[in-house]
């Protein structure tokens, strides 16, 4: 069993007209960024917010009369779980998916949502899909890999293809690695298109799974990211043998970098990434000299990001900048202190988001008092400017 070009191209021809042929565009500030020539294929407008639904349909419309009838069955807590599920009620071939426990009520609503048939079992994805391949036997259900699946894969691949056509001078990719699927689609058209290519696989620093199996070392794959998308534990055998005759290198990719990365896509591009979905931006900023003066295509493979945690993300990217910053003032116990202080800082543009009074600190006087106070700046010389101008005022204050 093997991928090939012929494979990926009979699938575009099937999925046209059924997804989004979604845009690729070049950003000319995240180039001005980070120094590379930069491409986004924004895989996030699709209907379900993510390149999955190429794959799941893929592998949907070469079902059989009798296998559409009786059924498909996979095991996922996100992005396969809701293409499978929105094509399968489209093409109206029943769905059951399988999450696992800890999956986030809202993803399961949201495929519920698509109609799918959605059975809560297992404690983590691996229980999960032992559990669907059980039950799929039992009901004779067609089983749909995630990732270890040829038809998933060469749905997969169709993305390549489109980035040639609207940008064909592409020197490097890199792609985010979970199970392996979309890698092994993706370099598999992009070398046969162009032989030179570079092919950059990106795991997130606490899921080495792809490049431990490389280095033939034992993987120690665990924690929580915010790249959740692509935290595997284990790569799949068939998605590895594919990709890795075509991956030049695997780079591990830190938490700030994948924060950062969803920040600026929302901030430059205004547009949505989830963690997953923001790591070839990641990449770029991670190892910029691997990609600067390149033509780089970066896929941003989804948006289904949770509201709290993008307004985490954004808020934390903020304090990184210094446009948020808790500066800590000890003073005089007296009427008036506060006031003085608010006022410094409102003359020179901060705003005063938060105040915290301490006057119990046992190393602050007992005649004096403390406060943090958190305020809102335009960058971080203007947060300097702040911090002066208190010291001159006699109240020097230290950023906690």
């Amino acid at each position: 069993m093997t991928l090939t070009f012929d494979s990926i191209k009979a699938a575009a021809e099937r999925l046209h007209g059924h997804i989004e042929r979604t845009p690729m565009r070049r950003s000319r500030t995240l180039s001005d960024i980070t120094g590379a020539d930069v491409w986004v294929k924004f895989e996030n407008l699709q209907f379900t917010a993510a390149y999955k639904e190429r794959g799941a349909l893929n592998k949907l419309l070469q079902l059989n009369a009798d296998e559409r009838k009786r059924g498909v069955i996979a095991a996922s807590a996100g992005n396969h779980a809701q293409g499978l599920a929105y094509h399968g009620a489209r093409l109206g071939i029943p769905v059951t998916i399988v999450m696992p426990k800890t999956t986030p009520f809202v993803k399961v609503e949201q495929t519920r949502s698509h109609g799918a048939n959605v059975v809560i079992e297992g404690e983590s994805y691996d229980d999960s899909s032992v559990f669907a391949v059980t039950l799929g036997q039992d009901r004779g259900l067609v089983f749909v890999h995630p990732f270890n699946d040829l038809d998933v894969i060469a749905g997969q691949g169709t993305i390549a293809l489109e980035m040639f056509e609207d940008a064909p001078d592409l020197e490097i990719l890199p792609v985010p690695i979970g199970g392996g699927g979309l890698i092994s689609g993706v370099a598999t058209a992009a070398k046969a298109i162009k032989p030179d290519i570079r092919i950059i696989g990106l795991e997130p620093l606490m899921y080495p799974s792809f490049s431990g199996r490389m280095s033939n070392q034992p993987v120690k794959a665990g924690g929580q990211t915010i790249a959740e998308g692509i935290a595997v534990k284990t790569v799949g055998d068939l998605t590895y043998a594919i990709a890795r005759p075509l991956i030049d290198e695997v780079l591990l990719i830190d938490e700030p970098d994948f924060e950062r990365a969803v920040a600026l896509y929302a901030n430059v591009e205004k547009t949505i990434a989830e963690g997953a979905g923001a790591g070839s931006l990641a990449a770029l900023l991670a190892y910029p000299d691997l990609f600067r003066g390149k033509s780089c295509g970066l896929i941003l493979t989804g948006g289904n990001i949770d509201t709290r945690l993008l307004a985490s993300v954004l808020t934390r990217e903020l304090v990184r900048a210094q446009r948020i910053v808790s500066l800590r003032i000890i003073g005089d116990d007296r009427p008036g202190l506060l006031a003085t202080v608010s006022q410094t800082i409102g003359a020179h543009g901060a705003n005063i988001i938060e105040v915290a009074h301490n006057r119990l600190a046992l190393d602050v006087p007992a005649k004096g008092a403390e406060f943090d106070i958190m305020i809102e700046t335009r960058d971080a010389k203007h947060t300097q400017e702040i911090i002066e101008a208190l010291s001159q005022a006699g109240y020097p204050p230290r950023p906690v």
